[in-house]
């Protein structure tokens, strides 16, 4: 603790020394004519602009900065050359200069941001443990399926901090969520409006990096077989709710993350004999049945409850069955457990009953069938 409070106050002491430095050296050599005051402040000015651009390398990993260089490197080497051949060329001057720095710039960035965006693809690992400090991120990559957008409870699970790292947006996906969101059908438009909300929502959470991917793959016409190559390419994992993609993904050895699964396993343990309230909603197929349905949407199969539709009842669970759509629950309803209370209550002493000498209650004594005499 005391040396990370210890490294901050150095870095802020650096940072100090460089602004200072930097508006010394505006004052002094006064650039494009400034007056010194207007000088020192362009130098404080350019310090604080490289002062926050160095705070914000500070959070990209190593990946992303080896890319950065590379592609920035590459894109003025590109840039070299082609003024090279500028300068064998019949241009004027001046509008040679203007090409050859536009040029530069736009390469320049455009194989910075390139490089960037590319650099988690990268293996360090095959660099001989060169960077070997470097934490992994390999798996902290993840790809969001439609269905799992248009679900909606991966934003909940990322809010809730069970979803971190990268998050990446295929476009492909994202044109099939807009033509869903653009269907004639009320409900599919309405489902498809609610993914892009979704996705607006896990865009503004702090601690997820939100990417749009925009890798295709023409010759592949299925979305999810295009999202299992996209998964392949990045190595990464598929975060979906979909049972065949599920399937289909684990047999080429794509790690999934199925969120039915994490709900099921999230859902309440319910042991046989154990008692519960649920409300039936109504007859099942068998004779004398009534289903009910828990707030996590389990289902319970309740026997003896078909008059008791509408209602509110205790139950005693008998099974528990697992399935791959989710978890059953089987109970029974006891109509005599029903009545229990009632009649224990009709059971108690009326107040004008006589007093035994043992001080309890002696009840009245039965007429005769006949005479009616006591």
């Amino acid at each position: 603790m005391q040396d990370g409070v210890g490294t901050f106050w150095d870095m802020l002491a650096v940072r100090i020394v460089f602004a200072a430095v930097c508006a010394a050296a505006g004052f002094h050599f006064q650039p494009f004519n400034l007056p010194r005051y207007l000088g020192a402040l362009a130098g404080f000015l350019f310090a604080t602009s490289v002062i926050l651009f160095e705070l914000r390398l500070r959070s990209a990993s190593l990946r992303r900065l080896i890319g950065a260089a590379a592609g920035s490197i590459l894109g003025i080497l590109g840039a070299y050359l082609t003024s090279l051949i500028l300068d064998h060329t019949t241009i004027p001057d001046s509008t040679r200069s203007f090409f050859s720095l536009a040029i530069f710039l736009v390469m320049a960035y455009i194989g910075l941001i390139l490089g960037a965006n590319k650099g988690d693809m990268l293996n360090l690992q095959a660099l001989g443990g060169l960077f070997g400090s470097e934490r992994s991120t390999r798996h902290s990559v993840k790809l969001l399926d439609t269905s799992v957008i248009i679900d909606g409870r991966v934003a909940d699970i990322a809010d809730a901090l069970f979803l971190d790292g990268t998050i990446i947006i295929p476009q492909f996906v994202l044109r099939e969520l807009q033509l869903v969101a653009d269907s004639a059908d009320p409900l599919k438009r309405q489902r498809g409006r609610r993914g892009l909300e979704v996705l607006q929502r896990i865009q503004k959470m702090p601690h997820l990096e939100v990417q749009i991917a925009e890798d295709d793959f023409p010759q592949i016409a299925d979305v999810d077989l295009k999202l299992i190559e996209l998964a392949k390419r990045y190595s990464a994992k598929v975060v979906t709710n979909d049972f065949n993609l599920n399937k289909v993904a684990t047999l080429q050895g794509i790690e999934i993350m199925n969120v039915n699964l994490l709900a099921n396993a999230l859902k309440p343990v319910v042991l046989p004999g154990e008692v519960m309230r649920v409300f039936i909603l109504r007859e099942g197929k068998e004779y004398n049945q009534g289903v009910a349905y828990l707030d996590d949407g389990t289902m319970v199969v309740v026997d003896g409850a078909r008059k008791m539709i509408n209602k509110t009842v205790d139950i005693t669970v008998t099974s528990v069955h697992q399935t791959t759509a989710g978890k059953m629950i089987f109970g029974r309803y006891d109509e005599r457990g029903e009545h229990a209370p009632r009649a224990a209550a009709s059971a108690e002493p009326h107040p004008g009953t006589r007093s035994g000498e043992g001080g309890g209650e002696r009840p009245p004594r039965p007429l005769h069938p006949e005479s009616g005499r006591s």
